[in-house]
């Protein structure tokens, strides 16, 4: 499996830390940036980067990472295929992907510790959609909006 991962400055020693767990875990993968620390660095660039190497198919699954979360979990969403879920818990990491089968994972750095994270990203890489028919449902629901035009 390859996991494209990225932050803005205020995710980027989570996310190296992440990366880390995702090799323990013999995961492949796919830094998009920041490769140091710039309080330049914004959410948008790096959860599009990573959103975009998702919906390519250039990579399985995706992290981003940010100060709370919000903002890079709004800007991913706005790719079209991506099904990204801001979680700060293990119940909700878990069920991103049973049910709402989930491609990316947003974490919010000032939000949730290491520990923390660090359970969250294993309950979410543990599952995979459930294909339940009422869940596959609702996606094709959401996919029904990506593709509608504006009036």
């Amino acid at each position: 499996m390859r996991v494209a991962i990225g932050s803005d400055h205020t995710g980027y020693q989570l996310k190296s830390l992440i990366i880390e767990w995702l090799g323990e875990r013999n995961l492949e993968c796919h830094d998009v940036g920041p490769h140091s620390f710039d309080p330049d660095d914004d959410y948008p660039d790096f959860a599009v980067a990573v959103a975009n190497s998702v919906a390519a198919r250039d990579c399985d699954l995706g992290i981003i990472i940010c100060a709370t979360g919000i903002g890079s979990c709004i800007a991913a969403n706005k790719v079209n295929g991506i099904r990204c879920a801001l979680c700060h818990d293990t119940f909700s990491a878990r069920f991103s992907r049973l049910h709402n089968d989930a491609n990316v994972l947003c974490l919010g750095a000032r939000v949730i510790g290491e520990g923390l994270a660090r359970e969250v990203l294993e309950a979410w890489l543990s599952e995979s959609f459930s294909g339940d028919a009422r869940h596959q449902r609702r996606l094709d629901k959401v996919a029904q909006l990506e593709t509608r035009t504006k009036d």
